[in-house]
């Protein structure tokens, strides 16, 4: 296996983010009472309990490098996530920031904030 590392993200209740998550392709790798790891392919991410977590004021994020984000994007926006910018969660649209790689982000419903990088821009 190569050398890698995941993102640890909150969840105030394992059920509704595996759920959410599920919902965008990834699946439950490992579950119990205090840890869950989910995976879509090659992506991981992790989430410890936090049922405090304020979802509006969270400052919990991870980048997420693929190579194709368009498929991803349109893979994830096929759900129905609201592109609403004050909306928990929000899926934004693909766009280009000066100096940094092609992009879309994902809040998910505990406020966490995955920014989705394309890696030939990187």
């Amino acid at each position: 296996m190569a050398d890698r590392i995941t993102a640890n993200l909150p969840s105030r209740d394992f059920d509704a983010t595996a759920a959410f998550y599920t919902q965008l392709g990834f699946a439950v790798g490992f579950r119990n009472a205090g840890w869950m790891i989910l995976t879509r392919g090659d992506l991981v991410v992790e989430f410890f309990p936090h049922p405090d977590v304020d979802p509006l004021s969270s400052c919990f994020s991870a980048c997420v490098r693929v190579d194709d984000p368009d498929t991803l994007y349109r893979d994830w926006s096929a759900v129905g996530i609201s592109a609403e910018r004050s909306a928990i969660p929000r899926l934004t649209g693909l766009f280009k920031l000066a100096d940094a790689p092609r992009m879309f982000a994902l809040v998910d419903p505990d406020g966490s904030l995955l920014r989705v990088l394309d890696n030939k821009d990187a």
